[in-house]
């Protein structure tokens, strides 16, 4: 149990979907085989619901996800659903295609773009740079930026990108990313590998959306944190620097969000402080390089 109670998600729900047709129960390979929390698939005793932030951007992302990739605990196209209030999740197969995905790609308020190495697509295609928002203008009339995410192994969003045609038409979007990964909780064994929230983390600052940047990267820092020590049967460190950053963003972010939502979107700051953290606990019911799930 929990108090930060929301409405299901994107992802929520295609893991929900994906759960009615299996025919046995999923297991986590390596993971933990006790009770998890169905919000934030962590044990109770370990849940982060709580800390879960609420963020308004202009800029929206697309998750086309493997079969299976809802159903992983470690799945960190999950954190940007959360972050993120304009997530759109699909699962995705070779042979068919959802309707509405094809009709979010064709809707009019969104430009998208295939996140995805420049090196596997036509050169023409391939864009480097986001159009940020111009204040001077209508926002009505401008177009949103759409970032599809090819969520899976780097053998899956390969497959993915190659053997989806209604993605032929869109610009391909090749980050070049300065920093390695941070992501802990799978091994690629690559250093240019990014997991998928890594990802829209980078997809934001280029949109000019710095507190979504900033908001999924204290986040994933937070959950890495849960799940490790979960893992690990290890207690939370509230008081550590993962905690402490997610909630400066959170500060931050309700101090300027008033003055320049538009540009900067807009987040509800979580509670913190000593009494919060009890209640908690006790509460025990590939960018330009290629990316790591």
């Amino acid at each position: 149990m929990h108090e930060n109670l929301r409405m299901p998600h994107a992802v929520s729900h295609l893991r929900a979907a994906r759960l009615a047709r299996s025919a046995k129960p999923f297991l986590a390979r390596g993971g933990f085989k006790r009770e998890r929390c169905v919000d934030c698939r962590l044990v109770p005793s370990h849940c982060m619901c709580s800390l879960r932030p609420s963020l308004i951007t202009r800029a929206g992302v697309c998750l086309l996800m493997a079969d299976i990739e809802p159903l992983k605990p470690s799945n960190t196209g999950w954190l940007v659903a959360d972050v993120v209030a304009d997530t759109f999740a699909f699962g995705w197969t070779r042979t068919e295609t959802d309707p509405d995905l094809l009709a979010l790609l064709c809707d009019p308020q969104w430009q998208p773009y295939v996140v995805f190495p420049g090196q596997y697509a036509e050169p023409e295609r391939v864009v480097r740079t986001v159009q940020p928002s111009d204040g001077l203008r209508d926002e009505a009339r401008q177009t949103r930026p759409l970032f599809i995410l090819l969520d899976g192994t780097w053998s899956e969003a390969r497959k993915m990108f190659r053997r989806s045609p209604y993605l032929d038409r869109l610009p391909v979007l090749s980050l070049e990313p300065r920093q390695t990964s941070q992501y802990k909780l799978r091994n690629s064994g690559r250093t240019d590998h990014f997991c998928t929230s890594e990802v829209a983390a980078l997809c934001m600052s280029l949109a000019g959306e710095p507190v979504a940047e900033q908001t999924l990267e204290a986040y994933l820092a937070v959950f890495t944190h849960h799940y490790l020590h979960a893992k690990s049967q290890q207690p939370i460190a509230w008081d550590g620097f993962a905690h402490q950053r997610l909630h400066e963003v959170s500060l931050l972010t309700s101090r300027d969000s008033g003055l320049n939502s538009a540009s900067c979107g807009s987040v509800r700051a979580m509670p913190w402080n000593g009494e919060h953290r009890e209640e908690t606990v006790a509460r025990k019911v590939p960018t330009g390089g290629r990316r790591r799930r």
